[in-house]
């Protein structure tokens, strides 16, 4: 279609212009299969030339890295318990403009989240949110007419929710798959759009913190191809198309949190000028960061620019503060403490009192040592007084509701802000001298405890947070980063 028939298109037919075809795959449980379906479906649609926009329930990063290798596009984040509905769906418009089809995926099971109680932070709520339609994935192993069950239930337990066709995972033949689609089908009146068959290569790797890397050096995508190449055979991609094209458009949120002409962070920079500019570390040892929090910060007068610690560089001479994200700094730790140059600037930064911001991978960079899973000690940037060791038992995850415990960079005393945690590593305080300076009191799932570290501008913890949950904490940092090139400018002209 031509750029002229479009527009008469929307001419025609207001609504297309603000319509978002778009699918939720859900799962019965962890383990049903969604992340394959979901790869299978963005790599297939991909491949046949459709813009394919990924997004994740939930607070997860290793999925978004997965969406982002099949389909190309920086994948979102829709979280509806550290943002508000507003944002949820704002973050949707936003990230979908121009797609052919966006492709979310759940979490967990399709009404699991933070409350066991109601949808609260669950695949459903965000698919009633964005008012999208869901594609249920169910496990149909040793299962024949009990898979309508399954899928009935799953039906009655939310009138609201629009649960539009099943796939099936790990039947064990034609045949097989015969029986369950009748079952469901004559029981539950919606369709059964394809299955997949019992394959011990499409096994999504074990989650672990070195899948990103492993994704980034291209080690999955014969997975993808294999994911992509069993949904073209089995399902029928253009009835399920046709589905996603039937969601009506979204709402628009009552309360923006973006200005109307902020375009999403990706692919775009912000103006240079008198805007303080905010060094991120971005690469294989550094990629966990919300998209939003660029924007936010970026709206509140800031210019990111990003640099490879991992390439050798050292941090922007022009910045005037400093993120240091989530990532896998266990992975590349000989790397890290090879770039002795990035380690003294980060010593030299904090001396200065720059804001420096590190979460997670990032907190650890700045511990003493940072001990491996192999029992190698690698020397880090020792501006706080801990070190950190790899286990190979999972140390932390979970939802995070974090209060500062002092005045700090992001917040101020008694402030809260909402995220996650998710790490195998454990940081070892050390108070023989003085009191640890912790930065927060979490709350999750297992109770309240101190965590992190703040002193001056320097602010690092294990969460991950996310801005939207807070956004004028973004206000205030970027205020404090202004206020840091004026008192930098100072001493320049005074020494």
């Amino acid at each position: 279609m031509t750029d002229v028939m479009k527009q008469a298109a929307v001419q025609s037919d207001p609504s297309a212009a603000t319509r978002r075809s778009r699918i939720v795959v859900a799962g019965t449980g962890s383990g049903a299969g969604k992340t394959t379906v979901t790869l299978g479906l963005m790599k297939a649609f991909a491949a046949s030339g459709l813009r394919v926009q990924g997004f994740k329930c939930g607070p997860d990063y290793i999925d978004p890295t997965y969406h982002t290798a099949a389909t190309g596009t920086s994948s979102r984040n829709l979280d509806s318990w550290m943002t508000s509905p507003d944002t949820v769906r704002e973050i949707f418009i936003r990230a979908s403009e121009g797609a052919d089809i966006s492709v979310i995926e759940g979490v967990m099971g399709l009404y699991d989240g933070k409350d066991p109680l109601s949808n609260t932070g669950s695949t459903a709520e965000i698919a009633m949110l964005t008012d999208s339609p869901v594609l249920l994935v169910v496990d149909v192993r040793s299962m024949a007419r009990s898979a309508a069950a399954i899928v009935l239930g799953f039906q009655r337990l939310e009138p609201k929710l629009r649960i539009v066709g099943v796939i099936v995972n790990r039947c064990g033949s034609q045949g097989h798959y015969g029986i369950v689609k009748k079952a469901i089908e004559q029981e539950c009146g919606i369709p059964v759009l394809g299955w997949l068959k019992r394959d011990d290569g499409l096994d999504i790797p074990e989650r672990h913190l070195g899948l990103v890397p492993a994704v980034e050096r291209g080690e999955l995508e014969p997975l993808f191809q294999r994911a992509a190449e069993l949904i073209r055979a089995g399902t029928d991609l253009d009835a399920l198309r046709a589905l996603a094209d039937s969601a009506p458009p979204p709402s628009p949120p009552d309360h923006p949190l973006f200005s109307p002409d902020w375009l999403p962070s990706v692919g775009h920079e912000a103006d240079t000028g008198e805007r303080p500019v905010i060094a991120v570390a971005r690469d294989a040892a550094f990629n966990f960061y919300y998209p939003e929090n660029m924007d936010l910060l970026r709206q509140a007068g800031a210019e990111i620019v990003y640099f490879s610690p991992l390439a050798g560089e050292r941090v922007p001479e022009q910045a005037s503060g400093l993120y240091l994200g989530g990532g896998f700094p266990e992975e590349f730790a000989a790397d890290i403490a090879a770039n002795t140059g990035f380690l003294e600037d980060i010593r030299n930064a904090v001396s200065r009192d720059m804001p420096v911001f590190a979460e997670c991978g990032g907190y650890m960079v700045l511990a003493r040592t940072l001990t491996d899973r192999m029992g190698n000690v690698h020397h880090m940037a020792g501006v706080i007084p801990s070190d950190v060791r790899m286990q190979e038992k999972r140390a932390a995850l979970g939802y995070r509701e974090a209060t500062a415990l002092q005045d700090c960079l992001l917040l101020e005393a008694g402030e809260t802000i909402r995220g996650h945690e998710f790490h195998y590593s454990v940081m070892h305080y050390d108070e023989s001298s003085a009191p640890y300076s912790y930065a927060y009191q979490t709350k999750g799932m297992r109770g309240l405890q101190s965590e992190g570290y703040a002193k001056g501008n320097l602010l690092a913890a294990y969460t991950h947070v996310h801005l939207a949950s807070l956004p004028k904490a973004a206000t205030r940092w970027v205020e404090q980063c202004r206020a840091s090139v004026n008192s930098f400018a100072t001493e320049s002209t005074t020494s």
